[in-house]
């Protein structure tokens, strides 16, 4: 299975190449079921000292698992509904980080998924639940991506 890459926006929290504060993760999915992140989150983001803040965790999950929706379809959005984490052990700072989003269900508008936070020798840290729906017609950019900086970048 070969790996696809996939777009990133220029100023999103998450995936915003151009937000100076942001996270900038890149992703790639499978084709079919899964999109991987792999990351190393910078001290700035402290909880405890030498720990990552479980809300940035939990912010890099919900964008992970939230882009099964993007697999096979890069321009379908959708947005977290319910969200449980179950945070196994700390997440280390400057550690490279493994984050997965696997589709368990998707039927219509509402996709179930689920997503790991692993740590480098494949011990799940994190692992989270999500409902996820299609993004409501309001919030859409209704074909206008280019204001979002939505693209595969080199």
């Amino acid at each position: 299975m070969t790996d696809h890459k996939q777009p990133n926006s220029s100023h999103c929290f998450a995936c915003g190449l151009q937000n100076p504060v942001g996270l900038r993760l890149t992703f790639y999915d499978n084709g079919v079921d899964e999109v991987r992140c792999e990351y190393t989150i910078p001290p700035d983001y402290n909880g405890y000292p030498g720990v990552a803040h479980g809300g940035i965790v939990a912010a890099i999950l919900d964008e992970v698992v939230a882009r099964i929706s993007m697999i096979g379809d890069p321009n379908h959005f959708m947005m977290t509904a319910k969200m449980e984490v179950k945070y196994r052990l700390p997440v280390p700072v400057n550690t490279p980080l493994v984050i997965v989003g696997k589709r368990v269900k998707m039927r219509g508008r509402i996709a179930q998924a689920m997503g790991e936070v692993r740590l480098p020798d494949g011990t799940v840290a994190v692992e989270a639940e999500l409902t996820l729906v299609d993004l409501p017609d309001e919030f859409r950019v209704n074909g206008n991506l280019e204001e979002l900086g939505w693209k595969v970048y080199p």
